[in-house]
């Protein structure tokens, strides 16, 4: 839309929240806003986006609960396990983890998710938002045959099944700015996925074990 004005507050569909749009015309950015909308933004994936998202290994996860309280999450492995099904929509599998479920609780009272895919070697990153839902292995493995793919279980997590897997319906994909993100290589190193070696999870690193908690009534030498 080079060289065409665009009225935000008249515009239907335009992305963005009632905040951002607020936020622009309060700051003064609503022609700056409008021009990355009209030619960055996309409510699918591209080809080049779809290239870029097999290539990565990794990915940050956003989701609320139906309260609005917010948890982020990090998943690697995503390159072997990460499948796009189609421009609007990828699944992946979530694996055996602390038993706690956040993302996926989360997913189950309020549906957006957002990711972002960082290439740290290249240094672009891309967000993906939507819709999410929790889906049963059996329906992805469909899914899948589908596609005539099926997940290789030796690839991650010592063969394990997954729990479940993530399903994501896509209504934003877009760039992020690659200025600040820090040029990094990664190392070769032995990962044991799937482990329950409480030491090969980083054990106690924080040293929060011993820490007092509000929910705990008692409890014998925790500290402040």
């Amino acid at each position: 839309m080079e060289g065409v004005e665009v009225d935000i507050d008249k515009q239907k569909n335009i992305p963005g929240s009632d905040g951002e749009h607020k936020l622009q015309r309060m700051y003064g950015t609503q022609r700056r806003a409008e021009n990355f909308y009209n030619k960055q933004v996309l409510n699918y994936l591209n080809e080049r986006m779809c290239g870029f998202v097999n290539e990565q290994d990794m990915a940050f996860i956003a989701t609320s609960d139906k309260k609005g309280e917010c948890d982020c999450s990090f998943r690697a492995g995503m390159k072997n396990s990460l499948y796009i099904l189609s421009k609007k929509r990828i699944i992946f599998p979530e694996y055996r983890g602390n038993g706690v479920m956040a993302s996926a609780g989360n997913v189950a009272e309020n549906p957006h998710m957002g990711m972002i895919f960082i290439d740290f070697s290249s240094t672009i990153g891309l967000h993906i938002n939507g819709s999410a839902s929790v889906v049963a292995n059996d329906v992805a493995d469909n899914l899948l045959a589908e596609m005539g793919e099926s997940l290789d279980l030796s690839l991650l997590a010592k063969g394990r099944r997954p729990e479940f897997w993530f399903s994501l319906d896509i209504e934003e994909a877009y760039i992020h700015c690659s200025k600040h993100i820090p040029l990094m290589r990664p190392i070769d190193r032995d990962i044991d996925w799937g482990t329950d070696d409480v030491v090969k999870k980083g054990g106690d690193a924080f040293e929060a074990k011993n820490c007092a908690r509000p929910w705990v009534k008692e409890a014998v030498n925790m500290k402040p």
